[in-house]
């Protein structure tokens, strides 16, 4: 099959994911559709759950292992839609529905340029495609979830929109929920301690925190307040304000060191939800990266969450497709962006897998 033909026959897979729903924890359909591909291409291939992966022909548990992963779930369509979500049409170049960008281009991409090499002899490494599911809600049985049940791997590719843009580092998220204490009181009495005067300099406290340590790729830790709640009634003045704090973390940083920091320092009770969402990055002289870098890619830092956050080797996202467009109304990804996509996996892995 040449590589028009296997290109052609990705865009009709993603034309077909799109229009199956498959929200987080319900891509059994989608599940079935990459099931399909496997099998026309003559592929063995294991399913757990509703992640589907396959390995290359001639694996060779001697050799390292690249792992080449994307998501088949998507985000539920926001009211702002004015096209049918799951009716896959191309208009003026662009491939409209949901998960069209993020991250259905990026994953049919994969396993075409998987498929490519799949009969391949005497690659410098071994092929594992993962399909994975749950992304979106980082469920149970997303690539987390599954990973124990994989062969072990060295390096990975993780497949979202970077404009085929080589990123080497991609922030970890820790989402905190912190206390202000007060009095309760009638409101109509005197009340030195109330808890929502007490928040305006834990507020000000949290504008104006910096950290010390800041990245070549991904710069500064970002920490912003999103959310505030207190009271019930209008003559009640309450004993707490709760407040919700996003942190963007670097790869300065591990989640434990954050949260260490941030709950010795904050002038506030802090409680962090969970840690597993750290930074991730690849050596800028990595022979992947270096390969990308050698056709003309950028480098850059990620600002946004993916599966890499999932894993503890060297990894790079990449793939076609806009960040911008993701989770956005009327999601699209270009048709010329698949197409040079696979293109660009390919030739990225040739420079690697020689």
């Amino acid at each position: 099959m040449t590589q028009k033909q296997l290109t052609e026959k990705a865009i009709a897979l993603l034309k077909q994911l799109i229009s199956i729903p498959s929200f987080s924890g319900e891509e059994d359909k989608t599940a079935e559709a990459i099931q399909d591909w496997f099998t026309s291409f003559g592929i063995p291939f294991t399913r757990d759950h509703n992640n589907v992966y396959a390995k290359n022909k001639y694996w060779d548990d001697s050799k390292p292992t690249l792992l080449l992963n994307s998501h088949h779930d998507t985000v539920k369509p926001n009211q702002a839609y004015t096209k049918e979500p799951f009716n896959a049409h191309v208009e003026d170049g662009k491939l409209y529905g949901l998960g069209s960008n993020d991250a259905g281009g990026c994953l049919v991409s994969l396993l075409a340029t998987f498929s490519h090499f799949y009969a391949s002899e005497n690659l410098s490494h071994n092929l594992l495609m993962v399909a994975s599911a749950e992304e979106e809600s980082a469920g149970e049985n997303s690539l987390r979830g599954l990973l124990p049940s994989l062969p072990s791997f060295d390096v990975a590719i993780v497949g979202e929109p970077t404009l085929m843009n080589l990123a080497i580092a991609e922030k970890g998220l820790i989402v905190f929920d912190a206390i202000v204490k007060g009095t309760p009181s009638h409101a109509a009495h005197p009340n030195t301690d109330n808890a929502i005067y007490n928040t305006i300099p834990v507020l000000e406290w949290f504008k104006k925190y910096t950290f010390d340590k800041s990245s070549e790729a991904l710069g500064e830790v970002k920490m912003t307040v999103t959310q505030i709640n207190a009271g019930s009634q209008h003559n009640v003045v309450p004993s707490q304000v709760d407040l919700v704090i996003d942190v963007r973390v670097n790869d300065c940083y591990t989640n434990l060191e954050i949260a260490t920091l941030l709950k010795a320092e904050a002038p506030c009770i802090m409680q962090e939800r969970g840690l597993k969402l750290n930074s991730s990055k690849i050596d800028k002289n990595h022979a992947l990266v270096q390969s990308g870098i050698a056709l003309g890619r950028e480098t850059y830092g990620s600002p946004t969450l993916s599966d890499q956050a999932a894993l503890t080797c060297q990894s790079l996202k990449l793939g076609p497709g806009d960040s911008t467009r993701s989770h956005s109304a009327d999601e699209y990804i270009y048709v010329q962006e698949i197409e040079e996509g696979i293109d660009l996996y390919i030739k990225i892995l040739e420079g690697f897998l020689k």
